[in-house]
This record gives structure tokens, sequence and C-alpha cells, in this order.
């Protein structure tokens, strides 16, 4: 299934070379980038994505993930994990 935008396409900028699983949420001005295949994120199934945060490199977002508004995640981010911050860290795992 496509992603769910609740702000449409607005700001949003996705790398062809991105992975994004079934019913992920992104918000407006969002960045998922990278280059070439190996070094474009991954995104799991239902994660969420807050306004303003940027995802890039080579990683892998687990499944049920959530990506804080803001956060600048560079690093793996493991399934259920609720992350935030510059640069993005652990703020609590979801039940």
């Amino acid at each position: 299934t496509r992603p769910i935008l609740p702000h449409g396409l607005n700001g949003i900028i996705v790398s062809q070379y991105a992975k994004i699983g079934k019913n992920c949420i992104i918000y407006h001005q969002v960045t998922i980038g990278g280059k070439e295949d190996k070094y474009a994120p991954i995104i799991g199934d239902n994660v969420t994505i807050y306004p303003h945060a940027i995802i890039i490199g080579g990683i892998k977002i687990g499944n049920n993930a959530v990506i804080g508004a803001g956060a600048v995640v560079t690093k793996d981010v493991l399934e259920n994990a609720v992350v935030a911050g510059n640069p993005a860290k652990i703020i609590k795992y979801k039940e």
C-alpha cells in the first residue's frame, strides 16, 4: 500500500532508491534521502515519520517505529522504538 500523507506531498522528498513499507504515515517537510540502492533508507511497515524529520543513508527503520519531529536519523532504528533529536536517539520503546 502507498504511504499515508496527511498533509499531501507538501515538501516531502524521497530518494528514488528508498524503500517504504506498508501503512507508513509521513507528515510534511520530511526528507528520506540516499543515493544508489546501498545508500538509501529502508523504512519498515507501520512507521510514523513526523514533520521535518530527515532520514539519510543506507539505514533501516524497523517496523512500528516512530520518528519524532525534526529528528535527524543517520543510524538504524529498532522495531517499536521512538526516536527524537539531532542526532536521533531512542527516547522510548512502544509497548
